[in-house]
């Protein structure tokens, strides 16, 4: 999706971006993005966690290799959001140094907050209640707010940092900014459509039951629609005459 939005003379640069930010991200939710996103001890801190760093206690019980593996690649995610954001206008050196905070620090320590159970978006009270320190306890299903909030903001603040392509608003020049394939651009689409079943569904964690199973489906129904009135709600636009802006 992302090589057909730039011109061609990039593709091989935003490629090459997407492929760091997996072939890094992992290494690095190996060795402390994982620990502090759900490292939690048993006196827990509320900011972060802090044990299992390098997957060290997760070979006791394997059941949790699953949990790094999905988690992980939401991980992943949340700093391919913001390559886009920032495409055609920052040097791989400055975008791999990004990748590491993000899938280090950053977004492990929000995942902390939202989905460890012990962390100031939801912990679970004295009484035995889920709640937050802002009061009722945060609830996200399948990263809609920590993935994509986190990969959003981080994208805003890419975005005003490096600013915007050098002569990408001027009259005289900005046709020369626009998408260089779009058969890329619809492809890429279907992929991410395609994988947000697995992202979706799988965040129920298991099919073992008809409850949970129902669950899974219920959520790629959504997946399914969800998708179907953006589309159309874009072709509307375009049909009324609304120019994207790319």
């Amino acid at each position: 999706l992302e090589s057909g939005m730039v011109r061609f003379k990039n593709t091989q640069n935003i490629l090459v971006k997407n492929l760091l930010v997996v072939t890094v991200g992992f290494p690095c939710w190996y060795v402390i993005g994982y620990p502090l996103a759900f490292g939690a001890t048993d006196r827990p801190s509320m900011f972060a966690g802090s044990k299992f760093f390098f997957m060290q206690g997760l070979w006791e019980n394997k059941d949790a290799l699953r949990l790094w593996l999905f988690q992980g690649a939401f991980c992943t995610t949340a700093a391919t959001i913001i390559s886009g954001a920032i495409a055609e206008r920052t040097q791989l050196k400055g975008f791999l140094t990004f990748t590491v905070l993000m899938t280090s620090v950053i977004y492990p320590v929000v995942v902390y907050w939202g989905w460890s159970g012990r962390g100031v978006l939801n912990f679970m009270s004295d009484e035995g209640e889920s709640k937050s320190l802002l009061g009722a306890p945060f609830i996200d299903f399948a990263g809609s707010g920590i993935v994509h909030l986190v990969g959003g903001i981080g994208s805003l603040c890419g975005a005003i940092i490096v600013g915007p392509r050098k002569a990408r608003f001027d009259t005289e020049t900005e046709a020369e900014f626009d998408g260089h394939s779009v058969p890329f651009c619809a492809l890429g689409t279907l992929f991410l459509w395609f994988g947000w079943y697995g992202f979706n569904s799988g965040s129920t964690g298991e099919l073992h039951d008809k409850a949970t199973a129902n669950t899974a489906g219920l959520v790629a129904v959504n997946t399914t629609l969800s998708p179907c009135v953006s589309g159309l709600l874009v072709f509307l636009l375009r049909a009324k005459g609304v120019r994207p802006q790319l």
